[in-house]
């Protein structure tokens, strides 16, 4: 179990969050978890100001789950002064989230890059909460031949369904109640082994905004006509202008 076995985060841990710090302690005596809010990947200076922030219940959460070493970098640490040369995701970045948010892909492999040279990690956890971005994560470091191994860290939700996210806190319970159409959908898509299933459920929720329902290959993030177990259904909207996403794969039902 030797090399360093790294989780990036944002901040605001939770139960998530904790499984992939598990899943890190699975493969490596030393975990270290990232704590670094990256403005590069936010759509709007509103949107990062609005992110939630609890350092110290962080630290908690993450030595509780076996972190070993907590990383707090300042944005001078990770971004220099001087002109920042993004990392482009290239085609798969202009997907989906990539297409409703321009760039944010780019900001992503950016700071994973920075935050990978500081750490110099031999394997580093990301969630399938999002999909997509494991995906590009998992090409860049294939692409660039990063000597890291990707380890994918399965969603974990709550007891309703509702896949954890550190931007639920942000959810009334009014919201909440509309956000669980998403599960709901993604249920609804996967038995019918149909997308507009899922689809016509989403759009027909009352205060839910829907951006895409799709089934799509998981390396390639294109669109399937197919249903087959190496796809999966992906999900993104709006409830009271909080953003959520979800997936989940067909192979849960093969």
């Amino acid at each position: 179990m030797s090399g360093i076995a790294f989780v990036p985060t944002m901040g605001a841990l939770h139960a998530g969050h904790q499984s992939l710090i598990r899943r890190a302690r699975e493969v490596s005596d030393q975990v270290v978890v990232s704590i670094f809010i990256n403005p590069l990947q936010f759509e709007s200076a509103e949107d990062l100001a609005k992110y939630p922030r609890q350092p110290e219940r962080d630290s908690e959460l993450a030595l509780s789950a076996g972190a070993t070493d907590i990383w707090t970098p300042t944005i001078d640490e990770i971004y220099p002064p001087g002109v920042i040369e993004k990392i482009s995701a290239g085609e798969l970045g202009n997907r989906y989230e990539g297409a409703s948010r321009p760039d944010h892909f780019d900001g992503v492999l950016t700071v994973v890059d920075r935050l990978f040279a500081h750490v110099k990690p031999r394997y580093a956890i990301f969630g399938e909460k999002d999909f997509q971005q494991l995906t590009i994560i998992n090409s860049w470091v294939k692409r660039a031949k990063i000597p890291v191994e990707i380890i994918a860290g399965e969603t974990v939700r709550d007891s309703d369904g509702l896949a954890l996210s550190s931007r639920n806190v942000r959810l009334t319970l009014e919201d909440r109640e509309i956000a669980l159409a998403i599960p709901s959908a993604l249920r609804a898509a996967l038995t019918a082994r149909s997308v507009s299933a899922g689809r016509e459920l989403l759009q027909r929720a009352h205060g839910f905004t829907l951006d895409y329902f799709d089934f799509v290959d998981e390396e390639s993030m294109q669109p399937q006509a197919e249903m087959n177990s190496a796809g999966r259904f992906i999900v993104a909207g709006w409830v009271n202008q909080i953003r959520l996403l979800d997936n989940m794969a067909m192979a849960a039902t093969s």
